[in-house]
């Protein structure tokens, strides 16, 4: 029988000595027995999948919005596509398989309905009171909002996976680092693997929603080197008379592209930067995880492309301006007349304040339930 003690000696046996053991993890906040078949990590990876802001993730927008067609991406299904690479790298880098997957799951608790425009209007309409950063109000999730003990608030996971929250970093983040994560140390490996699988399943899932979306094409994509080059390898291996098959077939050999560059790109850092523990990972003037300069740059004038001709597309400047006003008179409202909040977060103001709690309020709402409180408060027929 795999006990926790056994899985621990299993990882103190067999895992990189740079990896994050669970035998060392400085602990949760509120001291907890631990559980007798479930390390740490995979415990507090078991809170977060089932834990209401992730169930919430299903109806939040990625970049198309749900309504639109259910073929896109949503932030749940970016989430199960980040934690499969991000384990994939670990366990070919001998990690800690079970935090890379918590810290996947977890790192767009914190995220709005409505994408990255939603976002921008929760920073906007905050400035002054508290501001607004998605990693950062991941963290107040996890340690605040969910209620699901009787003895503390939050999920109370471990210092590891919240500071990895905190720590994350995208193409969209701009976070300002609590103070309880020192921002003179590095993440764990397993924290920046996360990282960069959330940059490989951004590249690939926008590629494939945006063609099946019409807003790119396939002849489009040509004047881009790593896709040019790469689905010139899918026709060297296979005659493909259909087309979406060819599609399918260069975004999958795009993310094994980028999966490989990555492990081989990294195991030399570490070789050659003399990684030997987790302290050396922490105390390293930068990152280690990282892709070779070659495919960096290539992976850029990708990201240029994408941004150019998806984020910039006019259908989806539409929705995300739409999505501002959506949220933004939402949001004055309830500042205006609490009394409209529910009643439990009319009673959070007196622990939170006005615009903390509207703000909590409207970033745990799903993108449907936005719309639906929209239409409750703004239209004069709708049932309230």
């Amino acid at each position: 029988m795999l006990t926790r003690k056994e899985i621990e000696l299993r990882e103190e046996r067999e895992l990189a000595p740079y990896a994050m053991k669970s035998n060392n993890s400085r602990g949760r906040k509120y001291p907890e027995d631990e559980h007798q078949y479930r390390s740490v990590y995979q415990r507090d990876r078991d809170r977060i999948i089932h834990s209401t802001a992730f169930r919430r993730l299903e109806y939040k927008t990625q970049v198309f919005v749900n309504h639109e067609g259910d073929y896109y991406r949503t932030r749940l299904t970016h989430t199960i596509e980040v934690s499969q690479i991000a384990r994939s790298i670990a366990r070919v880098l001998n990690l800690n398989e079970d935090i890379a997957e918590a810290i996947s799951l977890a790192h767009d608790l914190g995220h709005t309905p409505f994408g990255h425009s939603g976002e921008d209007a929760l920073k906007k309409l905050m400035e002054g009171h508290g501001g607004f950063e998605h990693n950062l109000h991941g963290l107040r999730v996890v340690d605040i909002l969910e209620q699901k003990y009787p003895d503390f608030p939050g999920l109370n996971l471990s210092w590891e996976l919240k500071e990895s929250i905190v720590k994350h970093k995208s193409p969209y983040t701009n976070t300002s680092v609590a103070t309880e994560y020192s921002t003179n140390e590095q993440p764990l490996l397993e924290a920046q693997i996360v990282d960069k699988a959330d940059s490989i399943a951004y590249d690939n899932h926008d590629l494939d929603d945006s063609l099946k979306a019409g807003i790119i094409t396939d002849d489009a994509l040509q004047t881009v080197d790593l896709w040019r080059e790469t689905q010139k390898k899918v026709k060297q291996k296979y005659v493909i008379r259909d087309h979406d098959i060819l599609i399918a077939q260069t975004i999958k050999t795009l993310i094994n592209i980028e999966v490989t560059d990555l492990l081989e790109n990294t195991m030399s850092r570490i070789k050659h930067e003399g990684i030997k523990s987790v302290r050396d990972v922490r105390d390293h003037p930068g990152l280690i995880v990282a892709f070779s300069s070659e495919l960096s740059e290539q992976k850029k004038r990708l990201q240029e492309f994408l941004f150019q001709n998806v984020y910039q597309h006019y259908r989806v400047a539409r929705m995300s301006d739409k999505a501002k006003r959506f949220l933004e008179e939402l949001f004055m409202a309830f500042i205006k007349n609490p009394k409209q909040l529910p009643i439990e977060y009319q009673r959070w103001i007196e622990v939170a304040g006005l615009y903390q709690t509207v703000c909590d309020y409207i970033a745990g709402m799903t993108d449907r339930f936005a719309q639906d409180e929209y239409k409750k408060l703004f239209y004069p027929y709708e049932r309230v």
